[in-house]
């Protein structure tokens, strides 16, 4: 039996965490509505994938789709004579329910808001789209590279000579996709036990990440941050912000922002007596320069010993492999290995209501019986004609 390395309690497949009890109904989907509907499993919720015969998405083996973890999976065809009718009967006892479609096709279907609050006037109807439910691009095809680049995000992040980087799927798709639909569903849920009532939540990925850029708005406004890449404070344009090489082709990450933590820096790092004072912006490419070559000195190894423990804000650039491993990250468990698959532990970490790792990925269907059981949905059973 697989055990967590966060609690090292074997997986007994009970919900724990501060959702226990709350039940979400997850319309499969691809990116950042599995990994929304995965933050509220991994907080408790008894949460129930409806996948499709057949699959869908992304040519994933199930068995390793992490985003599936804590999860439950019936099959059902939405397109058929009684798929919609049996969602329904799932959302007549769900809290809530996240669909990630585009604009009209949930309603198409037969389950859309309208039909769900019909059964189900408390339900938090979740909707994940990249583009939101309205708007001339609501009903286009995207990706999160498209959504970042018209916020003004993408455009922020590399280096000036150069394209813009792409930042994985990381700042769309689940900053301001996913994180942005749970905080959203989250704050609803507390609405409908206030009031009786629930509502639909737009989550759209354009709004969440242009939302993540607002301390940056407000620097440019006051004149302190330029809106071009590599010229500012965290972009990667202070020689004291960044990442340099190392002799062995490792990576060294530099924070040192602040006076003290950059005198620690700049001494430990043995330039201190020659290096130009911070604050003269245009020696900054000198300073980058004595910086740069210094760390070309020793290995990724050596400078992680020589800046380990201190307030240097010095660390490894780590590859997703070396990760787990780090010390830090092993002594608080925030890697675990379940069922042979090193993964992230749930987070955040609450001191009442754990959250735990209890089940691998949902493999499609595989629940079918117990949650018909459990949600009192004899229907799931049943034989389509």
């Amino acid at each position: 039996m697989a055990v967590t390395a966060m609690t090292g309690t074997a997986m007994t497949g009970t919900p724990t965490g501060p959702l226990a009890g709350v039940r979400v109904v997850e319309l499969a989907g691809i990116g950042p509505g599995p990994f929304a509907a995965m933050l509220l499993a991994d907080l408790g919720a008894d949460v129930v994938r409806v996948d499709r015969p057949g699959g869908g998405g992304l040519a994933v083996d199930p068995a390793y789709d992490i985003t599936n973890r804590n999860k439950r999976s019936v099959l059902l065809d939405l397109k058929s004579a009684r798929g919609p009718a049996r969602v329904l009967d799932l959302v007549e006892r769900a809290d809530v329910l996240i669909e990630g479609f585009r604009p009209g096709v949930a309603e198409r279907l037969g389950v859309g808001p309208a039909e769900c609050h019909a059964r189900n006037p408390r339900l938090v109807y979740g909707r994940m789209t990249g583009w939101g439910q309205e708007g001339p691009l609501a009903h286009s095809a995207g990706h999160d590279i498209a959504y970042i680049a018209v916020t003004g995000a993408l455009g922020m992040i590399g280096n000036p000579d150069e394209p813009p980087a792409v930042p994985a799927n990381l700042v769309g798709d689940y900053a301001g996709g996913s994180l942005y639909l749970v905080i959203g569903v989250l704050a609803a849920l507390q609405h409908a036990r206030a009031t009786g009532t629930g509502q639909v939540v737009d989550a759209a990925i354009v709004d969440g990440t242009a939302h993540l850029t607002s301390m940056i708005h407000g620097m440019m406004a006051a004149g302190g941050w330029q809106d071009r890449r590599g010229a500012n404070l965290l972009d990667g344009g202070c020689p004291f912000y960044g990442t340099y090489e190392t002799s062995d082709g490792g990576y060294m990450a530099v924070g040192a922002l602040e006076q003290q933590f950059y005198d620690t820096f700049t001494d430990l790092l043995g330039i201190k007596d020659q290096a130009p004072a911070r604050k003269d912006l245009a020696r900054w490419g000198e300073l980058r320069e004595a910086v740069a070559a210094r760390f070309r000195t020793r290995t990724r190894a050596e400078w992680t010993e020589v800046f380990d423990g201190t307030d240097a804000c010095v660390a490894p650039v780590l590859s997703l492999r070396e990760a787990p491993a780090h010390p830090h990250l092993a002594a608080r468990g925030t890697f675990t290995d379940v069922g042979g698959i090193t993964q992230p532990a749930p987070a955040p970490r609450f001191s009442a209501t754990p959250a735990a790792v209890h089940s691998g990925p949902a493999l499609p269907g595989a629940h079918t019986a117990s949650v018909a059981r459990d949600w009192d949905v004899p229907a799931l059973t049943e034989q389509e004609d």
